[in-house]
């Protein structure tokens, strides 16, 4: 009998809300809430509709989505959180629609800060003002500039408490007082001159650097529109065609359920930027299905964590970092995507083989095949689903910008999944999409599609319109919209307040003195450790090595504090802004410098106490949080070293041309592979046969020795791990004999 792999919209709704805060806003009773709804569909047409057909200047199109967010989020998210707090409890005078008057006054001042920059740009005289253009203002803001500034820095970090906690908010506060006390700072190299609070709102708050900077701009023009395509293209049918793949891929092998967690999660973490998305949508299918097959609660939890976090680092979308990464390099987006896919392989090797291993020593059953999908089947209900992604990748990989790409995949996620030919008021809008594609192609559009990429496109929309399979109703698109909105919010509060510290660490180059600070303590503690190492007369614990390590170790530890809790795209513009000086100190390629970044911040989301995906995979296992955050970082272990190995052999990049050979990208590559494999058999204590402590301990040894790219080390741990492969054939003739 199969077993359950269905993907039901309502119950994944539910499991939503329970474990992601964003989800989880307050009752506003039925009139307010049928308001903010629209209201939600409305913000998301409008993102939708310039993202084909041009966006408005930096600061309007910045504006309206503050301006969206801080509507959302005063009415959605309450003062402080709690049952009450969120409960409907009919019409009071003093919170229409169970709002505190309060917060609709902050909502209001927060939409008058964010719009004030448009509405004064070119100058503005009345009410008895008289303000120049902006320009004039640029350095020397006017009085309401210096108000509306004000207003808009602390709404700002109002919304981001409200959607993702205390943590960024009491970062970025450290971070104000650091610009605003400068000259009173009690170490010497932390010491400037410091700004007034006039400055301070100048710099924060007029364009080009602070809220109104890169940060917010890339959020609101393309990753909120990817965070959009993902929700939508998932409730559209996709993830379950994902899912059911990932049961006939991986199903009948050796810990199939876990198997299927591990890859139908990679697979649906290319269009998510959300792990608790991608926890929820893919864990409460296979979490139950782990745990009747026999797995431990936390192990099955801690599986579906691991792998949700790992779609965050898995191209082409990469939780919406990558579009961020190449605007920061300036580098093409495909560089970016061709980076990553050697790494994220390697931290899938590291899931599957302690998957592997662990049902080996638990001599677990897989699936029969009875209880698996079949891929005819499969693929004759669900191809069709795939037809947005095809989309978007083809106009991206052709060198569109991210935001055509997602407006052309959103749009034929509409024409897949809800329209169709036997439902005729819905075909306007695939004609519309046709239009357009023709029109792009056309010389009147400027800059637009080639023949053959108008012509793929075209055959993809009528494709879509074509197919016999059941659609869904505007309605459920709406729903989507309106759950994808709500999933936009805490990055785009995050973002708006990252650019805070962005802001200060542009004005105060504190960037720079806190890459000092890690080098020079790492430089002291290298010195002290260098003499002790001085008899082996190994280049590897020279003084100038031990520093370099020791010196990526601190940071790698700061990017997993500093990202606990927060989501993908907002901790890496952070730990980029704060981390990147100190690495370039250490003369760290920029591209690897920013993966190292993004790889250490999102090992967060299963780095125990704060890992937000391992909780919400314990809620649905019934596990102990702490154990499924403990199994879900061990799970991890390959993730963790990848980012050592790329940066000391950034041949692994490919994309590096002064660092790539191919000699030396297979050595480096495959020992990092047979080391990420020996190190899973001993977090599994299972190879060929049972490991016990001295042979674990002799293979993780083994293991981080063929990690590192060295070819040195990688001779020394053939020598290590040659006789457990010798006992371990032993144990197996044995186990056979007795057999």
């Amino acid at each position: 009998m199969p077993v359950n792999s269905h993907l039901d919209n309502k119950t994944l709704e539910e499991l939503e809300k329970k474990y992601d805060s964003a989800l989880n806003t307050r009752d506003n009773g039925p009139v307010l809430t049928r308001v903010i709804y629209w209201a939600s569909i409305c913000f998301a047409l409008y993102h939708l509709w310039t993202a084909g057909f041009g966006t408005p200047v930096d600061h309007v199109h910045m504006g309206i989505h503050l301006s969206g967010l801080f509507l959302f989020i005063f009415v959605g998210f309450p003062l402080i959180k709690s049952a009450r707090a969120l409960e409907w409890s009919g019409a009071r005078a003093l919170a229409p629609g169970n709002v505190p008057l309060y917060d609709w006054a902050l909502a209001a001042l927060g939409i008058s800060a964010a719009l004030f920059l448009w509405l004064s740009w070119r100058g503005f005289s009345g009410f008895g003002f008289d303000i120049d253009e902006q320009a004039l203002r640029q350095g020397n803001p006017s009085g309401p500039d210096v108000f509306f500034g004000s207003i808009l820095v602390l709404t700002v970090l109002e919304i981001a408490r409200r959607t993702i906690g205390f943590v960024l908010p009491l970062i970025i506060l450290v971070f104000m007082v650091y610009a605003l006390f400068g000259p009173y700072m009690p170490a010497q190299i932390l010491k400037h001159p410091g700004v007034n609070w006039q400055q301070f709102v100048n710099n924060m708050y007029f364009p080009s650097e602070g809220i109104f900077g890169v940060t917010l701009w890339v959020v609101s023009t393309v990753v909120f529109h990817f965070v959009l395509f993902g929700v939508v293209a998932q409730r559209m049918g996709l993830g379950q065609f994902f899912v059911d793949n990932a049961m006939i891929l991986a199903g009948r092998y050796t810990g199939g359920p876990a198997k299927v967690s591990v890859i139908s999660s990679a697979f649906f973490g290319t269009i998510s930027g959300s792990s608790i998305a991608n926890t929820v949508s893919t864990g409460s299918l296979t979490i139950p299905n782990m745990k009747k097959m026999g797995y431990p609660g936390h192990f099955a939890g801690g599986v579906e964590a691991a792998a949700s976090a790992g779609g965050q680092i898995t191209p082409p979308i990469m939780g919406a970092a990558s579009f961020l990464m190449a605007e920061y390099l300036e580098v093409p987006y495909t560089t970016i995507v061709i980076a990553a896919i050697v790494p994220a392989l390697m931290h899938y090797i590291g899931v599957m083989s302690i998957v592997h291993f662990t049902a080996k020593r638990l001599r677990l059953p897989t699936y029969t095949r009875d209880q698996l999908p079949n891929m005819v089947a499969v693929w004759k209900d669900g191809w069709y689903t795939i037809i947005p992604l095809i989309a978007l990748l083809l106009v991206l990989f052709s060198g569109y910008s991210p935001n055509m790409a997602a407006f052309i995949g959103l749009n034929l996620c509409i024409v897949v999944g809800f329209c169709g030919m036997d439902r005729p008021l819905t075909l306007p809008i695939p004609l519309a999409l046709l239009g357009f594609i023709f029109w792009k192609a056309s010389p009147y559009s400027g800059e637009g599609y080639s023949p053959e990429m108008a012509g793929m496109l075209a055959a993809l929309t009528i494709l879509g319109s074509l197919h016999r399979n059941k659609r869904q109703s505007f309605r459920d698109l709406f729903d989507s919209f309106h759950v994808g909105v709500q999933y936009a919010l805490a990055v785009g509060a995050a973002s708006a307040a990252v650019g805070i510290v962005v802001g200060v660490i542009n004005t105060t180059g504190v960037g720079f003195r806190l890459g000092f600070m890690v080098t020079g303590g790492a430089a002291d503690m290298a010195a002290t450790l260098a003499p002790l190492l001085d008899w082996t007369g190994l280049e590897t614990f020279s003084h100038s090595s031990i520093q370099q390590f020791l010196s990526l170790v601190l940071i790698a530890m700061a990017c997993i504090l500093m990202g606990a809790g927060l989501p993908t795209t907002a901790l890496y513009i952070m730990l980029v802004a704060v981390a990147t000086p100190a690495l370039n100190q250490l003369g760290v390629p920029p591209l690897a410098t920013h993966m190292f970044v993004l790889y250490y911040g999102v090992i967060s989301e299963i780095t125990p106490p704060v890992c937000a995906s391992a909780y919400a995979a314990a809620g649905i296992a019934g596990a102990n949080p702490f154990r499924t955050g403990m199994s879900a970082f061990t799970l991890g272990l390959g993730k963790l070293m990848v980012p050592m190995v790329f940066v000391y052999a950034p041949t692994m990049l490919i994309v590096l041309p002064e660092y790539f050979t191919l000699l030396s990208f297979l050595q480096v590559s495959i020992t990092c592979a047979l080391g990420v494999f020996a190190i899973a058999t001993a977090v599994s204590a299972y190879f060929m046969a049972p490991l016990n402590s001295v042979w674990r301990l002799l293979m993780a040894i083994g293991g981080i020795l063929l990690v590192a790219p060295s070819g040195a080390s990688d001779l020394t741990a053939l020598a290590v791990i040659a006789p457990v492969i010798v006992q371990q054939l032993a144990s197996l003739r044995s186990e056979r004999a007795a057999a």
